[in-house]
């Protein structure tokens, strides 16, 4: 079983940077797939990066170019840097996991840390 919390959020200007990180236990870490999700104001849940134990990552269109996913397994945390941040990146920020290497159905969630970014 695995335990994720979140971190990092805040508010930002427009054109920022801002890094999140999710702290994650469980003697197993580096056997699951970690993903970021983000749910803007009135909006689903939407996917946005994933990386799996041996640093496969996986992006989604939204957020390719501008934010980047690393891990590291001995601290058992995932990173999302985000750069150039965007209003529209204001959202609610959720971190993930599933085992194996490719997320399709997270089955542990954090509980989320939020982001404001104002023009």
């Amino acid at each position: 079983q695995v335990q994720l919390q979140e971190s990092g959020g805040g508010s930002v200007q427009a054109g920022d940077s801002l890094r999140l990180s999710c702290a994650g236990s469980g003697r197993l870490f580096n056997t699951y797939v970690v993903g970021w999700f983000r749910q803007p104001p009135g909006k689903e849940r939407e996917f946005m990066t994933s990386i799996s134990g041996n640093g496969e990552t996986y992006y989604a269109d939204s957020v390719k170019g501008r934010f980047t996913i690393s891990r590291d397994n001995v601290e058992k945390t995932v990173y999302l840097q985000m750069t150039n941040l965007k209003p529209e990146d204001t959202a609610v920020y959720y971190c993930a996991a599933e085992f194996g290497r490719v997320m399709r159905r997270a089955a542990y969630w954090g509980r989320g840390t939020q982001v404001f970014v104002f023009d």
